[in-house]
């Protein structure tokens, strides 16, 4: 009876100890401090294209951040919205795309080919006057992967990360993109295809994304995406969350000594967004955030 609980007790130790390793291994294989371009850099270049990945990676960046959507031949692309923004579309021949019809421009309704007859980098944009203007059309995932991966070792840059945020909220399933499992699983194919599974990051604001992600593949790091508007503790947060994701990142306004403190308590790293100016910076810095997310990765 001794030896069976000795050998119970050892076995529980060993989970344990592998588990607590897992944890860790989880929260550390991230860049020590997470220079993440938003959008690829939306400040400099035209958010969410190649060129804005490889100009953010030519200003250093540890993490490509992009958000994803899905077309009607279940291809991912990235884009912020699920259809054709006016604000950076250019139709064929220089017509520009209205405020009143760019919702009728739905990319969940379009193939991957449909989508390339739009322009999104040679309207100037009116909230980012240095952003240069460049011919370009919303990307496949895949292909920014192997162009950033490519530029990457020709530059002989680190090893680069993926944020990748699922473009999803309950009452557009299926309207404007699938429901979370067949978004995860469109996109996980992707990551899997192109073997970045360690260095790549889920991150939404729609968390049933998340939770989806944490139960069938448990090995990728999440970021709970937090609004500025959001006033329940991190606690409530993460009871609605239902696990504690890798990383924990917040409207830049929400992060104070107190913050960083619980969420480090509770082994997440903190990494706001939308940092665009260097005071704001260095404050956020000084607090102990582990990295930030910015429009102008040039002020890293």
């Amino acid at each position: 009876m001794k030896a069976k609980m000795e050998i119970t007790e050892l076995i529980c130790t060993i989970m344990l100890v592998v588990g607590c390793h897992s944890t860790k291994n989880n929260f550390m294989n991230l860049p020590v401090f997470d220079k993440e371009g938003h959008r690829g850099c939306r400040g400099l270049m035209p958010e969410n294209t190649i060129p804005a990945m490889l100009k953010a990676i030519d200003l250093g960046v540890t993490t490509l951040e992009m958000d994803a959507v899905i077309t009607k031949d279940k291809r991912v692309i990235l884009s912020h919205e699920p259809f054709f923004n006016h604000e950076i579309t250019t139709r064929r021949y220089g017509q520009l795309v209205t405020v009143q019809e760019e919702r009728s421009f739905n990319i969940y309704k379009m193939t991957y080919a449909e989508t390339q007859r739009f322009d999104v980098g040679l309207k100037p944009h009116p909230r980012f006057p240095q952003q240069q203007r460049v011919a370009a059309t919303k990307p496949l995932l895949e292909n920014v992967i192997d162009s950033a991966e490519h530029y990457a070792e020709e530059k002989k840059h680190p090893k680069l990360f993926y944020n990748i945020e699922t473009k999803s909220q309950p009452h557009t399933d299926n309207i404007y993109h699938p429901v979370p499992a067949d978004f995860v699983e469109l996109l996980v194919g992707v990551i899997k295809k192109k073997k970045i599974e360690d260095r790549v990051i889920i991150q939404s604001f729609d968390f049933r994304t998340l939770q989806y992600l944490h139960t069938k593949y448990p090995s990728i790091k999440t970021a709970a995406l937090i609004e500025g508007f959001d006033k329940r503790t991190v606690q409530q947060q993460l009871d609605q969350l239902g696990f504690t994701p890798a990383i924990y990142s917040p409207e830049h306004t929400l992060v104070n000594e107190d913050l960083i403190k619980i969420c480090h308590e509770k082994q997440m790293k903190v990494i706001p967004w939308t940092v665009n100016d260097k005071p704001t910076m260095d404050r956020l810095k000084s607090l102990g955030v582990d990295g930030m997310i910015s429009d102008y990765p040039d002020l890293f």
